[in-house]
């Protein structure tokens, strides 16, 4: 039996990604839906896809399916009609990256976890399916521009800095778990207010506006495809774009342009950037955005002391690893003290 995940180290597979001369599209896709058995539903996909060269990050969960990958062009059709074989995702919406090189991931990961995303509830009574009304572009055009409508981005403070639209409630949260108390407290007076949540791809919106019409809130609506689908249809039908900045997106890209304007600025001096970057420093690998300038001047650090640490021999460096957990920086990401400046989040609603 062939062995359901990767033993290759990452560094070979990345080098190995970026001289294939194959061009492969970068999309994702979820689904909520129960799965009685998460983990040989798992373990099917994985045998399915590795056959396609599907590389990408993939949750399983007992409420459905949540996947960021990418398809060599060449076996597409093969990859659709597999995955459209799956009666519950037979004609999913496949979500298709707006900048894509075709180098985001470098290898197939699907994991089993509770949730698709990770909400911190606990409610037996909450349907996560019974979501919001969907919109599309030219109708959340309409919409939030309405008197009154209040339009909620639930994504993290690291997200929204780079790119959001305009006028929206910005929460300064690091996780979605963080987002939804935040966003609910926030609108509590708003209760009859029309309220727009969106997000990347649709996936944590919905489960905002489920959330919302579950604590009693009325006329709860949410971004359908999110921000990917959002900029794909204001290109194909010629709307007028309400999104400022860029996208971040979860894969080796860290973000996809969607309108000209620079709304951040480098964490190091200050200057307009929207570029994000990690730190080259293995041990601490913080998220951050960096200039150009600054790249230089730190060596792709987060500080002097990383910079200091990355110029020394790779076993030295190895060494001074050992045993310190390192963490998901994810819970980091514009937190450290090394970042000197911020854009400031817009936390309170519009009236």
């Amino acid at each position: 039996m062939k062995r359901l995940y990767n033993q290759v180290d990452k560094q070979i597979l990345k080098q190995r990604l970026h001289t294939q001369p194959q061009d492969r599209t970068t999309l994702s896709f979820y689904k909520y839906h129960h799965i009685a058995d998460p983990v040989a539903f798992r373990d099917f996909l994985y045998q399915q896809w590795i056959e396609t060269d599907v590389m990408g990050r993939v949750y399983v969960a007992e409420e459905g399916i949540n996947a960021q990958i990418s398809v060599p062009n060449a076996q597409f059709e093969s990859f659709k009609q597999l995955l459209y074989s799956v009666d519950f995702l037979n004609g999913i919406r496949l979500n298709t990256a707006i900048e894509d090189d075709g180098k985001s991931f470098f290898k197939l990961k699907i994991q089993v976890k509770k949730k698709i995303v990770a909400d911190g509830l606990n409610d037996k009574t909450f349907d996560a399916s019974d979501s919001g009304k969907d919109l599309n572009a030219k109708e959340f055009n309409a919409l939030s521009a309405q008197p009154g409508t209040v339009v909620v981005d639930m994504r993290n403070h690291y997200e929204s800095e780079v790119g959001h639209f305009k006028n929206a409630i910005l929460p300064d949260v690091d996780t979605f778990r963080e987002a939804l108390p935040v966003a609910e407290k926030l609108l509590e007076d708003k209760k009859d207010s029309n309220i727009i949540m969106y997000c990347t791809g649709g996936i944590r919106c919905e489960k905002a506006s489920a959330w919302m019409k579950h604590r009693g809130f009325k006329n709860v609506f949410q971004l359908e495809g999110g921000i990917i689908e959002y900029a794909r249809q204001v290109k194909s039908q010629g709307l007028e774009n309400k999104f400022v900045g860029k996208n971040f997106v979860f894969d080796e890209r860290l973000g996809e342009r969607i309108s000209e304007e620079i709304i951040s600025v480098c964490h190091q001096c200050g200057q307009p950037c929207d570029t994000h970057t990690n730190c080259r420093n293995e041990a601490c690998h913080l998220l951050f955005i960096q200039c150009e300038e600054c790249a230089k001047k730190f060596d792709g650090c987060c500080s002097s002391e990383c910079k200091e640490i990355v110029a020394l021999e790779p076993a030295i460096q190895k060494e001074l690893r050992k045993g310190k957990a390192q963490g998901r920086m994810v819970y980091k990401k514009g937190r450290s003290a090394n970042i000197k400046f911020r854009a400031e989040a817009t936390t309170a609603p519009h009236s």
